[in-house]
C-alpha cells in the first residue's frame, strides 16, 4: 500500500511540473522535470528559511516548526511538559534552528538515518556537546516594526513620515503593508495590482489603460499622489512598477501631517513604495514571465553586500514585456530599471535610489463618459476590443532620490532626503460621450504632458524620559516644487461611434507641438510632533500640528502668460490615543484636519488642467485592534468631509463641460479586516467596508442628502493562501472582490452595475537542477466579466481574464 501512495504522488508531482514547465516556457526540459521523483524534490529543499512563529509552549512551537521545516520530530510529551518557548524569528536552516529552539531546554535533537530527528533530554550539561548557537544579528526597532506578520504577505508595521517607523499596534491610525512575498506571488505588475488586495482601496481605471488611479476611503488617488521613500511627487503620473518595491504601505484617512501635502491633493488616504536594499546574503534572481494575448518578458533582480560589516548594498532590477496584451490588435512594449545603494554603519545610513520606466502602447484601454441625457447607463463592451482603434500611449519616467540618517547621539538623531523626477507622456487620446445605447461622438486629439518636481524632506527626532513620560518628539520639513505642462490638438472634425463596435477616428491633420506650461506649484509645510507612551507603553498619545503652505501659478498653455496666482496657508492638527489594556489589543482614536491643494480639472472639461483653489479636509477616526498571535484584525469608523466635485452643463461634445465645487461631501465608514494565517499553512487577506457618503450643502440644496458619486456602499475582500499538504512546496490561491453598485450623478439618477472577480492562482516551489525555483500561474477575472470601473466623469471597462506565469530561478 505504501509504494502504491508513493507511485501516486510521483505521478501528482510529475503532472504538476509538467504543465507548470510548459507554461512558462523554462529552460528546463519538461521531461525532465516530470521524471523528478517526488523524494529527490523533497531532499533538495532550500538550506534556510524564514520563520515567523510566535512565542507559546515549547511543544506547540516544536510543531509549529517541524511543520514549516517539513521534518519529523519525535519526541515523549513529558520531555516539554511545563516548558515554554520565545518562538523563532528570522532565516534559519533545520539545525540552527533547532538549536536556538533548544537552547538552554537541557535537549538535544539528534538527526535519524531516515532524515527525521529525535528529541531526547541530556544527563548533564557535560555529558554532550553544546548544541550549536545560530549566529546571531542585531536589528534595529524599524526593522522589526517592519518585519512580516504571520504568513509573511503583511508587515508588522511600516513608516508614517515625521513619526518615523512604527508597529501597527501602537500607533492610531489604520494602516496595510504589504511584502515584497505577497508582491511575488501575486505577480503583481503595478502597484495598482498591490493595493487592490483591500477593500477600502478601489482602482477606477482599468489594466492596460493610459494611468492608475485608487480610491481610498471614497476618495480619489492619483498615480502621482504616491510617495516613494515617503517623498512625494518622485512617481510616475501613469503608473508604478511593482517590482521596485520591497514594501507597499498604505494609510487610510488623510496623511497630510505625516507627510506634507501630496501634489494632487489626495485626502482620503496615502500610498507608500519602499524600494528593495541588498541583504546579507547574495542574490541573483531571474524570471521569464508571460502574460495571455502572448506577452513574454523577463526579469532580473540581483543584490550583493559588500565591505567590512558588509557596509555597502547594491541591488538592481530590470523588467521588459513586448507583446500584444489584453486588447486584441494591440502592442505594449514596456521596459523598467532601478539601481538602489545603501551604505550602513554604527551611526549612519545612507541611501541612494534610482528608476526608470519606458512605455510604447498601441490600443490601450480608453475611457468613455455619458450623455446628460442618457436614460441608462450601456451595458460594458467586451474588455479585449477597443473601441478607439489605433489610440496610442508612451510614457517616459525618470526620478533619482537620496536620503541620509545620523543618529547624533543615543536620543538624538538627524535626517535629510532629496529627489528629483522628469516624467512625459505623448497619448493620441479620443474623448466622447455616449447614450444609453452605447453611441455618441468622438474628438481626436493630441494630449501630450511634461512635469518636472524637486522635493526634499528633513527633520530631527530626539527622545527624552521626563516624569516616567517617554517623549519622541520630531521637528520636520518638506518642500515640494513642481512644473508642468501639457498641449491639446484636435482634430478638425467629431465622427460617430459606438463602444460595441470599431470605427475609424478622424485624423488628426494640426502639426503636433510641444507642451507648454501649464502651471508652477510650491509646497512647503513644517511639522512638530510629541508621541508620548506612559504605563510601560501602555498608553500612547499622539500630538501635533504642521503649518502648511500653497503656491500656485497657472499659466495659458496657447497664447502663454499667467492666467491666475494664489497663495494660501494653514496650520494642520493631529491628536491620537493608543490604549493598550494587554500588549495584543489596541484601543485607538485620532482626529486630523488639513490643508489640500486642489483638484486638477480632467481632460475633457472645458478647464481642463485649472487647479481648483485648496481646501481643508478633516477626518475623525476610531478603532480596535487585536493581534491573536498568528491573525491580527482591525475595526474602525471614520468620517473625512471636504469639498464635492461636479460637472455641470454635460453636453453632447467633451469639450464644453465644467469641473467645479458644489458643497461638501461627508464619507462616513465602518471598517473590517483580518489578515495572517488562520490555520497552519493557511493565509488569509479578509476585508469589508461599508460607506455612507453624502453630499451637503450644494447648491440650492438641489443635491443636499443625496449619495455621493462613484462611492459603493459596500466592498468586500477575501483572499487564501493555502499550502497543499500532499506536495510540499504546491500551493494554492484565490481572491473575491465584490463592490456593490456606484452612482455616476449628483442627482442620483444614473448608476453603474456592481460587479465581482475572481482570481485563481497556484505556484510551485522546489529545487531543480540545483537550483532554488518558483513556478508561478495566476488567472484574473477568471470567468471574464465586462463590467465599468467608473473614475468621475469617465469610466473604464475592466481588463478581461488575464492568465500571468513565471518562472523564477535563484542562482
Amino acid at each position: 500500500m505504501g509504494q502504491a501512495r508513493a507511485s501516486r504522488r510521483r505521478r501528482r508531482a510529475g503532472s504538476a511540473l509538467l504543465a507548470f514547465a510548459c507554461a512558462a516556457r523554462m529552460a528546463l526540459s519538461a521531461g525532465a522535470l516530470a521524471a523528478l521523483p517526488v523524494a529527490a524534490v523533497a531532499d533538495s529543499q532550500p538550506a534556510v528559511r524564514a520563520y515567523e512563529i510566535p512565542a507559546g509552549s515549547l511543544e506547540d512551537v516544536l510543531a509549529r516548526f517541524g511543520h514549516e521545516a517539513g521534518i519529523l520530530l519525535s519526541f515523549r510529551p513529558e520531555l516539554t511538559a511545563g516548558l515554554r518557548s520565545e518562538g523563532l524569528h528570522g532565516q534559519y536552516d533545520v539545525d540552527d534552528g533547532l538549536a536556538a529552539l533548544l537552547a538552554g531546554a537541557g535537549i538535544l535533537a539528534a538527526r535519524q538515518a531516515n532524515g527525521s530527528y529525535m528529541l531526547m533530554r541530556t544527563a548533564t550539561a557535560a555529558a554532550h556537546p553544546a548544541a550549536p548557537l545560530p549566529p546571531v544579528t542585531v536589528v534595529s526597532r524599524a526593522e522589526q516594526d517592519s518585519a512580516p506578520y504571520a504568513g509573511g504577505q503583511v508587515a508588522r508595521g511600516g513608516t508614517l513620515g515625521v513619526l518615523g517607523t512604527d508597529s501597527v499596534m501602537d500607533v492610531p491610525f489604520s494602516t496595510m503593508n504589504y511584502t515584497a512575498r505577497l508582491l511575488a506571488d501575486q505577480q503583481a505588475r503595478t502597484l495598482a495590482d498591490v493595493v487592490m488586495n483591500e477593500a477600502s482601496v478601489r482602482m477606477l481605471t482599468s489594466t492596460g489603460g493610459f494611468g492608475e488611479t485608487y480610491q481610498i476611503r471614497g476618495y480619489n488617488l492619483s498615480s502621482g499622489d504616491v510617495g516613494v521613500n515617503g517623498l512625494f511627487g518622485l512617481a510616475s503620473g501613469s503608473r508604478m512598477p511593482a517590482m521596485i518595491a520591497e514594501r507597499v504601505e498604505v494609510l487610510k484617512g488623510p496623511g497630510t501631517l505625516m507627510n506634507g501635502i501630496s501634489p494632487g491633493g489626495s485626502i482620503g488616504g496615502s500610498i507608500n513604495i519602499v524600494t528593495k536594499r541588498a541583504g546579507d546574503e547574495p542574490l541573483t534572481r531571474l524570471s521569464t514571465t508571460w502574460q495571455s494575448g502572448n506577452q513574454p518578458g523577463m526579469q532580473a533582480d540581483i543584490g550583493r553586500r559588500f565591505g567590512p560589516d558588509n557596509a555597502w548594498g547594491v541591488r538592481i532590477n530590470a523588467a521588459y514585456r513586448d507583446g500584444e496584451g489584453s486588447i486584441k490588435g494591440g502592442h505594449q512594449d514596456v521596459g523598467a530599471g532601478t539601481l538602489a545603494l545603501d551604505y550602513r554603519a554604527a551611526r549612519l545610513r545612507w541611501s541612494l535610489d534610482a528608476y526608470t520606466q519606458r512605455e510604447n502602447s498601441r490600443n490601450f484601454r480608453p475611457q468613455v463618459g455619458f450623455l446628460t441625457d442618457v436614460a441608462s447607463i450601456p451595458q460594458a463592451p467586451a474588455a479585449d476590443v477597443n473601441f478607439f482603434p489605433d489610440n496610442r500611449l508612451r510614457l517616459n519616467d525618470d526620478a533619482v532620490l537620496t536620503r541620509l540618517d545620523y543618529d547624533i547621539s543615543d536620543t538624538l538623531s538627524a535626517y535629510a532626503a532629496l529627489g528629483y523626477r522628469h516624467g512625459a507622456t505623448w497619448q493620441n487620446l479620443p474623448t466622447g460621450s455616449v447614450d444609453s445605447n452605447g453611441a455618441g461622438t468622438a474628438l481626436n486629439g493630441y494630449y501630450d504632458t511634461y512635469s518636472k518636481t524637486v522635493t526634499a524632506d528633513a527633520g530631527l527626532r530626539m527622545q527624552l524620559d521626563a516624569g516616567g513620560v517617554q517623549h519622541t518628539i520630531a521637528l520636520g520639513l518638506t518642500r515640494l516644487q513642481q512644473e508642468a505642462g501639457n498641449a491639446y490638438i484636435e482634430a478638425p472634425a467629431t465622427n460617430a461611434y459606438s463602444i460595441y463596435a470599431q470605427s475609424p477616428l478622424t485624423p488628426i491633420t494640426a502639426e503636433r507641438t510641444a507642451p507648454r506650461k501649464s502651471y508652477d506649484m510650491i509646497l512647503d509645510s513644517l511639522t512638530l510632533t510629541d508621541s508620548m507612551s506612559l504605563l510601560e507603553g501602555r498608553l500612547r498619545l499622539f500630538a501635533g500640528a504642521r503649518r502648511q503652505a500653497v503656491r500656485y501659478d497657472s499659466y495659458d498653455t496657447i497664447a502663454g502668460g499667467l492666467l491666475s496666482a494664489y497663495n494660501a496657508a494653514a496650520v494642520s492638527p493631529l491628536w491620537g490615543v493608543v490604549v493598550k489594556p494587554d500588549e495584543r489589543l489596541s484601543l485607538y482614536a485620532n482626529y486630523t484636519a488639513g490643508l489640500t491643494r486642489g483638484t486638477v480639472v480632467p481632460t475633457g472639461m472645458i478647464n481642463v488642467g485649472q487647479i481648483l483653489p485648496p481646501y481643508r479636509s478633516r477626518q475623525i477616526e476610531a478603532g480596535v485592534k487585536v493581534d491573536w498571535g498568528r491573525l491580527a484584525t482591525n475595526v474602525s469608523v471614520f468620517e473625512i468631509a471636504n469639498p464635492s466635485e461636479v460637472i455641470t452643463n454635460l453636453p453632447t461634445t467633451p469639450t464644453t463641460s465644467l469641473f467645479s465645487y458644489d458643497g461638501d461631501q461627508r464619507n462616513r465608514g465602518l471598517e473590517l479586516s483580518a489578515y495572517g494565517e488562520a490555520l497552519p499553512g493557511l493565509r488569509l487577506l479578509a476585508s469589508g467596508t461599508f460607506y455612507d457618503a453624502r453630499l451637503k450643502r450644494t447648491a440650492d440644496g438641489a443635491n443636499d442628502g443625496r449619495n455621493a458619486p462613484g462611492i459603493p456602499k459596500r466592498t468586500f475582500n477575501l483572499a487564501a493562501d493555502w499550502d497543499a499538504p500532499w506536495l510540499r512546496g504546491l500551493a494554492f490561491n484565490a481572491r473575491m472582490v465584490y463592490t456593490s453598485p456606484v452612482w455616476f450623478n449628483a442627482a442620483n439618477t444614473l448608476s453603474l452595475p456592481a460587479w465581482t472577480r475572481w482570481d485563481i492562482g497556484a505556484r510551485y516551489q522546489a529545487r531543480l537542477a540545483g537550483r532554488a525555483t518558483v513556478l508561478r500561474l495566476n488567472v484574473e477575472n477568471l470567468f471574464n466579466r465586462n463590467y465599468w470601473l467608473l473614475d468621475n466623469p469617465y469610466a473604464t471597462v475592466a481588463a478581461p481574464r488575464t492568465v500571468l506565469l513565471s518562472a523564477q530561478v535563484d542562482f
